[in-house]
């Protein structure tokens, strides 16, 4: 029974935390997404799905407080990303302090399942594939830094028996989201260079997959207390993952091999120099470790456990973003299609 389910969802106006509100409301979840700007598109969509909208940020312990309470279930999703703009302070701020205010809430309102959203990134390079749950720590910025300590507070309230589970996502990608835009963007103007071999790792992670795992994670018994990887039922590597966006683009895939070195040095001075000015700069070494770091991921414990199991594959999940991308306008070939 769902009546008396009622999910917080924290950054639900982004792509992750969006798509998991409304599949909570489709479940017949009450949903409460407590959100920075109530009157952002975003938050006003979610609105006009029947989710309640609290103004709050995720670094503000009272704010925190204030949107748990009287919520069964809890779903942190809120982080920061990747930016410039933003001091090391910040990061910790939200993807780690928040996680120590959400639990002392949740504690003190008799919250009954708390999923926390980590990210495979705290593995960081993977030094033997697939990974799994156990694999060594080994972040490599400040995001993945900051994500592996709020990671450990979560540990933490397992420990002093919070109902808590952990998630860690790879590669999110979907209809709704734009941080693959470029690499496709590239592909289909045929102006993608890639750096490195290209036989590194990549794991994907469609997003109702994704969301399936969050789910399981707040409702499975065997759940709480545990730490999931969840993704794509396998893996592939750059090229792979380039070869099949081409095919689905009906393009030519690209060939073109260029050194890594040189691009981490230019990102490196673009840091160097954007972020005193608080200029997002136009390359991270973030963005250069996308063609360098392996990442590869087992996802049996989450299936053995809790009965995940992706249902989209690289192919199908590809297709379905770029007729989404085409539908947006932000590939050319829609422009094509609609003139022909």
């Amino acid at each position: 029974m769902t009546e008396d389910r009622f999910a917080l969802v924290t950054g639900a106006t982004g792509f992750t935390g969006g798509h998991l509100a409304r599949r909570l409301r489709a479940y017949g979840y009450r949903v409460r997404a407590m959100v920075r700007d109530p009157g952002a598109a975003a938050a006003l969509a979610l609105a006009a799905d029947g989710i309640e909208i609290v103004k709050g940020d995720a670094a503000d312990g009272q704010a925190i407080e204030n949107a748990v309470q009287g919520t069964s279930h809890v779903f942190h999703i809120a982080a920061v990303y990747r930016s410039a703009n933003h001091p090391d302070s910040h990061y910790f701020a939200v993807n780690r302090d928040s996680v120590g205010h959400l639990l002392a809430a949740a504690q003190k309102h008799g919250v009954r399942r708390i999923v926390h959203c980590s990210t495979c990134g705290v593995h960081g390079d993977v030094a033997e594939i697939p990974a799994n749950e156990e694999t060594a720590f080994n972040p490599g910025d400040v995001y993945q830094r900051s994500k592996l300590a709020g990671e450990m507070l979560a540990r933490e309230g397992i420990a002093a028996g919070a109902p808590v589970s952990i998630v860690r996502p790879t590669g999110i990608y979907g209809p709704g989201d734009t941080r693959f835009l470029k690499l496709f963007k590239t592909i289909e103007n045929r102006s993608f260079r890639m750096f490195g071999s290209g036989d590194i790792a990549y794991h994907m992670s469609y997003i109702d997959d994704l969301v399936q795992g969050f789910v399981l994670c707040g409702e499975h018994p065997r759940a709480i207390g545990e730490t999931f990887l969840i993704g794509s039922d396998s893996y592939t590597t750059l090229n792979g993952l380039v070869q099949e966006i081409a095919q689905v683009l009906d393009v030519p895939p690209p060939r073109l091999h260029i050194p890594v070195a040189p691009l981490m040095a230019a990102a490196t001075l673009c840091e160097y120099v954007c972020k005193p000015l608080g200029i997002d700069p136009p390359l991270h070494r973030r963005r250069v470790s996308f063609f360098l770091k392996a990442r590869a991921f087992s996802v049996e414990k989450a299936r053995q456990l809790i009965g995940f199991e992706p249902s989209v594959d690289l192919r199908q999940g590809l297709e379905r973003t770029a007729e989404w991308y085409r539908e947006m306008g932000y590939l050319r070939s829609y422009a094509r299609k609609a003139a022909a």
